[in-house]
C-alpha cells in the first residue's frame, strides 16, 4: 500500500514535491536597481512583538535596499527594546512606528497588530512582512512585475528558513515539504481550484481587494491567518499566487529542538480543523507512508516480496524529497531521514492536540489563546 500510494504522488498532474513554483531576483541586480523602480503605491507593514534581536537587520535591509519604501512597524505591546529600536529608524528613515494597543477580544495578536497599521495605509498595495524577514536587492521588483503580468491581487513567497543549526538543517527543509502536500502549490495558483495558499512571512496584496472581503477582520481570530487571508481572497474571484523563493530568507534562528517543536505545535491541529477523525487518519497515513516502509526493510526477510515493496516506497519517499533539498543546496542523502522526520511531526502535532484538549488553542510569544 505505501509502495502504491508514493507512486501515486511522484505521478499526480500537480506534482506537490516538485519546486517549480518559485520567484528569485536576478543575478545582476543591485541596490541602486531595486531603487530605481517607484515603490511609493506600496506600504510595508511589519508587526513586532519582542524582536529587539530581530527587528534591526530587517528594518536595515529595507532602507538601505528599497528606500523609497512606506514602512509602518507595529509595536506589539514589546516588554524589549523593540520600540526604541524602530524609533531610531524612524528618525533617520520613512518609518512609521504604531504602538499598539492591548490585543482586542476575538483577534490573534498577529492580526490584530496588522490591523492597526492597515488603517492608516493609504497606498493601493500592502506588503505584509514578518519581523524577522531579509529581502535581497531586487526581489520586491520581481514581486511587484510578477503580480502584474500574472493580473494577481495576492502574490505570496515562502522565504527560505534559517538552516544553521543541525535541527533547523534537520527539520525547516522538511517543513516546507509537508506544507506544499497540505497546500499544494500549482493547484493553489488556479483560479478554479478551491485550495487557497500564502506564506504570511511575505504577502503582497492589493488594497482594494483587501477592502472588498471586509479588511483583515473577516479573519480576525485565524491562526493560519497566511492561508485563511488567501482563501478569502480567492473566495471573492480574485487571483492569487505562492512560490518559493530564495531571494527572500528569515534570519530568526531556531538553535534547539524545543524552538521548532513550539514553533510546529502551536497551529498543527488547527491544521486539522481540531478533528479528532482527522489526526487519527494524518496519523494512520504517516505510519503507512514513513515508518511501516522502513520498519520492513528491518523485520522483513529480505526474499520477501514484500520486502521489496518496502525498499520501493522507501525509494519513491526519498525521491519526492530531494528537489526541496536540492533547492536549499542540501545533500540528497539527507532524504533518508525523512521517516525520522516525519515521526517527529508526527509527534508534534499530537502534542498540539494535547494541548488543545487541555484548554490551550495555541500558545505563542507569551501569549495563550484558550479553547472555546
Amino acid at each position: 500500500m505505501s509502495a502504491f500510494i508514493w507512486l501515486v504522488i511522484l505521478i499526480l498532474p500537480w506534482k506537490p514535491w516538485r519546486t517549480t513554483e518559485t520567484l528569485e531576483s536576478g543575478p545582476s541586480e543591485n541596490p541602486a536597481t531595486a531603487n530605481s523602480c517607484d515603490f511609493s503605491d506600496i506600504t510595508v507593514v511589519i508587526p513586532a512583538r519582542n524582536e529587539e534581536y530581530i527587528i534591526d537587520q530587517t528594518l536595515r535591509a529595507l532602507v538601505e535596499n528599497y528606500s523609497a519604501l512606506n514602512i509602518i512597524v507595529v509595536d506589539d505591546n514589546s516588554v524589549d527594546q523593540t520600540a526604541n529600536i524602530v524609533d531610531a529608524f524612524s528618525a533617520e528613515h520613512n518609518v512609521t512606528l504604531v504602538r499598539g494597543k492591548p490585543l482586542k477580544k476575538g483577534w490573534s495578536g498577529k492580526l490584530w497588530a496588522q490591523q492597526q497599521a492597515v488603517e492608516q495605509v493609504t497606498t493601493g498595495q500592502i506588503l505584509f512582512l514578518d519581523a524577522d524577514i531579509t529581502l535581497k536587492p531586487g526581489i520586491l521588483y520581481q514581486l511587484v512585475e510578477f503580480k502584474q503580468q500574472t493580473n494577481s491581487s495576492l502574490v505570496s513567497l515562502m522565504v527560505t528558513p534559517s538552516m544553521q543549526s543541525e535541527w533547523e538543517r534537520l527539520l525547516m527543509p522538511a517543513f516546507i515539504y509537508f506544507f506544499k502536500f497540505l497546500y499544494p502549490f500549482h493547484l493553489s495558483n488556479q483560479p478554479a481550484s478551491r485550495i487557497a495558499a500564502a506564506a504570511g512571512g511575505c504577502i503582497l496584496v492589493d488594497k482594494s481587494a483587501l477592502d472588498t472581503i471586509g479588511g483583515l477582520n473577516v479573519i480576525k481570530n485565524a491562526l493560519i491567518d497566511d492561508c485563511s487571508l488567501a482563501k478569502a481572497i480567492k473566495s471573492a474571484g480574485f487571483k492569487t499566487w505562492t512560490g518559493l523563493t530564495r531571494s527572500a530568507w528569515s534570519h530568526r534562528e531556531y538553535t534547539g529542538l524545543r524552538e521548532i517543536w513550539d514553533m510546529v505545535a502551536r497551529t498543527a491541529y488547527t491544521q486539522l480543523m481540531y478533528s479528532i477523525s482527522l489526526l487519527l487518519a494524518c496519523t494512520l497515513m504517516m505510519l503507512v507512508l514513513f515508518i511501516i516502509p522502513v520498519s520492513g526493510l528491518f523485520f522483513l526477510d529480505i526474499s520477501q516480496p514484500e520486502w521489496i515493496a518496502a525498499l520501493s516506497a522507501v525509494i519513491l519517499m526519498a525521491i519526492t524529497y530531494t528537489p526541496t533539498l536540492s533547492y536549499y543546496n542540501l545533500s540528497v542523502i539527507k532524504a533518508l531521514e525523512l521517516p525520522f522526520i516525519a515521526l517527529m511531526y508526527l509527534m508534534m502535532t499530537w502534542h498540539s492536540a494535547v494541548r488543545y484538549f487541555s484548554g490551550e488553542r495555541s500558545r505563542w510569544k507569551g501569549r495563550i489563546y484558550e479553547t472555546t
